[in-house]
């Protein structure tokens, strides 16, 4: 990595080759900075190998046509034409929807696609190396920070240096623990199971939304009449019904959403991921920044999580590139503390939506439930409203970053 004796020094610095690390490294280095990404996965075999699904919602897709990387996604994209969400106990044969949501980003632009893990991540890959990013494949051990620069120590012993370094290392993030940066938060008492189905009935690219009594099931629209499920249920729950045979796997799963689609089919391994909420005290420290799941966790409820962590990429990039073109000081405190302000606002009021709607829709009491179908049919009359919903989800509203926007920094 570096000559002997002298650590190769870089612009920027990333821990962690994510969603939110790779976005950001292409945009970085598109831009013209010299970025390097620290990912001990770099070198594993199957990196990409993830069959889960997420939601790209219309500001986060178009910075991936922004940094290049949409075309190697779009192929294997399904387009999500609307949403439905529900509201019914078990016992319930049928399951009416209670709101609808149709509305498109813009004229002709979906709000939001749907895309398997692996492919987003190779995507991101392949524009961070045509734009020029440096690959490491090891991680991050230790970092020392000092007026001008941040030496960095790399878990194979090799040091390089930055004036930025940028934690993208997940919700159990090593740099953000070392930077002695709080992270605070609970655990829910629910998990997700995660996987892939087949569908009898066309889709039509729309998602659903099932509240089935204590717990939650998406569809997320793929192409070939395929859809990701996540399905949360209280922790013990969701790992016996993760642990089912094949066949009542898929009985438990058909009593759950009713038979919209027709049979369902379940294709695919099974993930169950524990769900947390999260928020660090500060996305910054000194010469640090922090972005995606490293500065704040979110239960999947709205879908959000990945696309909360590529407007933290879109804000820090445009913070980071104006301040390196007007030659300022990258990794100072009066830029950081900039990126930090602009996007603790936005994130707290995710934060505290999510985990309102899981206390709202987590209870079973037929007060609660008369309080949330009630909501849920006046704002289906509005749709006003519903069309500010759909905006200000899919990153488009507000003081927007111009790579969610579609604009190159």
């Amino acid at each position: 990595m570096a000559a002997k004796g002298k650590a190769r020094r870089f612009d920027v610095v990333i821990g962690g080759g994510g969603y939110a690390g790779l976005a950001l490294a292409g945009a970085l280095s598109q831009a013209g900075l010299d970025v390097a990404v620290a990912d001990p996965a770099f070198g594993s075999v199957g990196q990409f190998r993830d069959p889960r699904a997420s939601t790209i919602v219309a500001g986060a897709r178009r910075l991936f046509e922004t940094i290049g990387a949409w075309d190697a996604i779009s192929g294997e994209a399904e387009p999500v034409h609307g949403m439905r969400i529900t509201d019914s106990r078990l016992a319930d044969i049928m399951r009416p929807v209670l709101l609808r949501f149709d509305n498109e980003a813009a004229p002709g632009e979906p709000f939001a696609h749907v895309a398997p893990n692996g492919t987003i991540r190779i995507g991101l890959l392949d524009a961070a190396k045509v734009a020029g990013s440096t690959l490491v494949p090891t991680g991050i051990a230790g970092f020392e920070q000092s007026a001008g620069k941040i030496a960095i120590s790399l878990s194979d012993g090799s040091k390089i240096a930055a004036t930025l370094l940028v934690a993208a290392d997940g919700v159990t993030s090593n740099i953000r623990g070392l930077a002695r940066i709080p992270f605070r938060g609970w655990n829910y008492d629910h998990a997700a199971i995660v996987s892939n189905v087949r569908l009898e009935q066309p889709h039509d690219g729309i998602a659903i939304q099932h509240f089935v009594d204590r717990g939650t099931l998406a569809f997320l629209p793929l192409p070939n009449q395929h859809a990701s499920i996540v399905w949360a249920e209280p922790r013990l729950q969701a790992e016996r019904l993760a642990a089912l045979s094949g066949d009542e796997f898929q009985a438990a799963l058909q009593q759950r959403a009713g038979y919209d689609f027709g049979e369902i089919t379940p294709i695919g391994p099974r993930a169950v991921r524990p769900l947390k909420l999260g928020l660090a005290q500060h996305f910054h420290g000194h010469r640090i920044a922090l972005i995606g799941d490293a500065a704040h966790a979110m239960h999947p409820i709205a879908g959000q999580g990945m696309n909360f962590g590529l407007r933290d990429v879109a804000a820090l990039a445009e913070a980071v590139v104006d301040a390196a073109r007007l030659g300022l000081d990258i990794g100072s405190e009066p830029i950081l503390q900039g990126y930090d302000s602009w996007r603790r606002l936005d994130t707290v009021a995710m934060l505290a939506a999510t985990d309102g709607l899981i206390n709202l829709f987590g209870s079973s009491a037929p007060a609660a439930r008369m309080v949330r179908d009630t909501g849920m049919g006046l704002v289906d009359r509005a749709p006003r409203f519903k069309s500010a919903v759909i905006k200000s989800a899919a990153a488009l509203t507000g003081n927007a970053p111009r790579l969610l926007r579609g604009e190159a920094l």
